[in-house]
């Protein structure tokens, strides 16, 4: 997938809005605990995504997470990149139904999706979603995970921090949540204990669930990061070459100036 300066700058309004929603949340609502911190294998200068996570944490977003919130600045064919053949995407492309036209007529109409559409909304707009999720809007996760400084621990501590709210807490209709600011939150517990069932085999526990599902938003949200990883490191061996090589022609000047003297 190439990047375009349009898709930057959009990707960019995108992030920064997600950001400022997220802390004016947290303002509001008070101080929340510190996220868990995880070895992700993809941080790092050298850092690299775990392909057998992306596709198990695609799974779960499809089975789980899609039914409330979109990923509309994910295009289908992008899926090879985390280790899906093109057939595979055509796919799970077609398990979508997008709205396209209008045709001939003048009237929209509905086709199976194609590889180079983006994932659907799960609702046809922001209050319809809203009207389905008691009056909450589920946020798109095309970014989630650079909403919030630390997101990826922020991501993993909020889907594996739900418990029972302590004595004298009261939550009304929300979720306790010892990650989430304030400890309200109206979204329930996503995960539990074998809610899906890895095709891979590997036991689906919540941290599992959890850990993978982030893993895959992390690259939703940014598919060049293995690029810059390489690119960085291209750049650092290029530098410390040209180093050695400044290194001993200033050596060979001064000896030079050195023995007219």
């Amino acid at each position: 997938m190439k990047m375009t300066f349009k898709t930057t700058l959009v990707s960019a309004l995108i992030a920064t809005a997600g950001v400022m929603g997220f802390t004016s949340v947290a303002s509001a609502a008070g101080n929340a605990e510190h996220p868990k911190q995880v070895n992700w294998s993809f941080k790092g200068f050298t850092g690299t995504f775990d392909r057998a996570a992306q596709q198990r944490g695609f799974q779960v977003y499809k089975e789980v997470c899609s039914a409330c919130h979109g990923l509309s600045q994910v295009a289908f064919r992008t899926l090879t990149d985390i280790g899906f053949s093109e057939e595979q995407v055509k796919v799970i492309a077609a398990e979508y139904t997008m709205e396209d036209g209008p045709n001939d007529d003048g009237d929209m109409f509905e086709r199976p999706g194609a590889p180079s559409d983006k994932f659907p909304s799960p609702f046809p707009n922001e209050n319809a979603a809203k009207a389905s999720n008691g009056g909450a809007f589920p946020p798109d996760l095309s970014l989630i995970t650079k909403a919030r400084v630390d997101g990826n621990n922020y991501l993993y501590s909020l889907l594996t921090g739900y418990e029972d709210a302590p004595e004298g807490f009261d939550v009304g209709s929300l979720n306790y949540n010892k990650y989430f600011a304030g400890h309200k939150i109206a979204m329930a517990a996503p995960l539990y204990e074998d809610s899906v069932e890895y095709a891979d085999g590997t036991p689906a526990t919540v941290e599992q669930m959890a850990h993978d599902v982030v893993t895959f938003l992390a690259w939703a949200a940014e598919p060049h990061l293995e690029e810059r990883h390489n690119l960085g490191v291209r750049v650092m061996i290029f530098l410390l070459f040209l180093t050695v090589i400044f290194f001993f022609s200033n050596r060979a000047v001064w000896r030079e100036v050195k023995g007219k003297k």
